[in-house]
């Protein structure tokens, strides 16, 4: 069975070592361009480019897939199938449908929950205390094609974005090697997506934003999510401020919501209790414990 993979991510990496590991014939592999990185903006491509060249694969960068522009690659590799994990475009309808045995793809929720860009960030987000894997056939809508398998994981609460992502990485890899094994045999279930749905849209600037008007508890989580990367943030003393781990913690003080109400363990006042910031990130210094912050710090207000 001829593969033509198509990833950009770490998540996505996790897939094709998964993939290697079994022997599978990639005859290809898609990526997004090299682009721009860090304060020197010095060109770096894709984990999934670094990986594949590593493991000495055919690596191809397409700018765009629009108007055709995947063809003539499509033509000449003929894949049987076209795997797409965190690919980050959306495939037109003529590449969908090219390979004879379709498109299939590795997402990150236990569908038809959390379909969308960041299935992992907003599970953490909600407060859910369980997700997976899910792989499905593709397609012209957004991961609303028959779903093939699914794994299951619990979500402890010790789980941050970073520790969720990498542990999801690992059970997509397996997972989509079992669904290659049941595709290969003929005996792939098609399952049509029913039920409750919700989006699990991009994670913005807005979703980052600390509000100190919100319980603890949804904040801890926006905390969680977020962590270790791009993390939540807010202002303290005109300073961006990233907010790496956090802690609830209960009590009841007479203070505007923001307040820093214990400068020795950085608790913020926060709608129904206190919100301690355990590790936190100064714009332009590394990362410190919520002590040494305040130790260093004037200000008395979180904004």
């Amino acid at each position: 069975m001829k593969i033509l993979f198509m990833g950009t991510s770490p998540f996505a990496v996790e897939s094709l070592s998964a993939l290697h590991r079994s022997g599978a014939e990639v005859a290809c592999v898609v990526t997004q361009p090299d682009r721009p990185k860090g304060r020197g903006y010095k060109m770096t491509c894709t984990p999934v480019k670094e990986f594949a060249l590593e493991k000495g694969y055919r690596v191809e960068t397409p700018e765009t897939l629009k108007e055709g522009a995947l063809l003539p690659l499509l033509e000449e590799i003929n894949p049987d199938l076209i795997v797409v994990v965190a690919y980050g475009k959306i495939l037109p309808a003529y590449v969908l449908n090219y390979p004879k045995l379709g498109c299939i793809n590795v997402h990150g929720s236990l569908l038809p929950m959390y379909r969308g860009a960041a299935p992992v960030n907003h599970v953490l987000l909600d407060g859910q205390t369980e997700t997976g894997v899910t792989t499905m056939y593709m397609d012209e809508g957004v991961d609303t094609g028959d779903m093939i398998l699914k794994a299951s994981t619990p979500i402890s609460d010790d789980d941050t974005f970073g520790t969720l992502h990498d542990r999801l990485a690992k059970i997509g890899g397996d997972l989509l090697v079992e669904t290659l094994d049941l595709i290969a045999a003929g005996t792939a279930p098609r399952t049509v997506q029913q039920g409750e749905t919700c989006y699990a849209s991009m994670i913005t600037k807005e979703t980052r934003r600390m509000d100190w008007n919100s319980s603890k508890t949804k904040l801890h989580n926006q905390v969680r999510g977020l962590a270790p990367d791009p993390c939540a943030f807010a202002f303290c003393g005109g300073k961006n401020i990233k907010i790496l781990e956090s802690e609830p913690v209960e009590g009841n003080w007479d203070a505007p919501v923001g307040t820093i109400v214990d400068k020795k363990h950085l608790v913020i006042r926060v709608a129904d209790g206190g919100l301690r910031l355990k590790t936190v990130q100064p714009e332009g210094k590394k990362p410190m414990s919520g002590e040494s912050f305040c130790a260093g710090n004037r200000a008395d207000l979180f904004e």
